[in-house]
């Protein structure tokens, strides 16, 4: 018996513009549970705008989207408390001490992670009693995913998480990440290391000018344009859009 896919995420006709300028025209997504999604494009391909009218953090003009089969404008409270959030610029108080940060981010979740496990797993638990101000930007990074997983979320959200980390601490979050995906947790990321998306992602969809122009699994993609690599797939894609 074939197996049913739950899906976790859906948008449809997803539409947002500011003024004349036209971020997303139409976006149709889904993800399911326990898969890792690449949503990937160019600085102003509209990922950004999507993400954050995904998670209601931004009104959409038009279209539809479900996340855990809730309204993420009328639902925020109770969305909020099932998934988890890294985004790329995450902005921390310069004066707040590590465990500072983790204990209050715990306290806003009735299951909390355990912090301190999460903090030795991306080898931050030296840094505990440092001030966010003294963390490297890897490490701040680093601190960011840690913050996201502690609501022990079903979607997680990553917005370039392996910006500033050395090769291997990239791919042990990798493997981390993987291990989230075995036990049934699913990833949104956006990333511009496409050797990230290619051996971390199931499906992938690539966007430009606010509309996805295409998707499939990296195998799908890599094929159907006669490429080598996903990254020869972005680069094609990327140079239609500068003709």
């Amino acid at each position: 018996m074939e197996k049913k896919i739950e899906p976790v995420l859906e948008v449809r006709a997803l539409r947002k513009r500011y003024g004349n300028f036209v971020a997303v025209a139409g976006v149709d997504l889904t993800v399911a549970r326990g898969e890792i999604f690449g949503l990937i494009g160019h600085n102003g391909a509209g990922k950004t705008t999507t993400v954050e009218c995904i998670l209601g953090t931004r009104r959409p003009d038009g279209g539809s989207v479900s996340v855990l089969g809730m309204d993420p404008l009328r639902d925020r409270k109770r969305l909020f408390a099932r998934v988890g959030v890294q985004f790329q610029e995450t902005r921390f108080q310069e004066k707040l001490r590590v465990w500072e940060a983790c204990e209050t981010a715990s306290a806003l979740y009735e299951r909390p992670d355990d912090w301190r496990g999460l903090l030795g797993r991306f080898g931050l638990e030296g840094k505990r009693r440092s001030y966010v101000s003294e963390l490297s930007g890897g490490e701040r990074q680093k601190l960011a995913v840690v913050i996201a997983l502690i609501p022990r979320p079903e979607l997680v959200f990553l917005d370039e998480l392996t910006t500033g980390l050395d090769p291997a601490a990239r791919r042990g979050i990798w493997n981390y990440l993987k291990g989230l995906k075995d036990d049934g947790v699913s990833i949104l990321l956006t990333s511009h290391y496409m050797d990230e998306v290619e051996y971390l992602c199931d499906r992938i969809a690539i966007m430009r000018e606010g509309t996805i122009a295409c998707s499939g699994t990296p195998e799908e993609l890599i094929k159907g344009h006669g490429k080598g690599n996903l990254e020869d797939v972005f680069l094609a894609y990327m140079e239609k859009e500068a003709i």
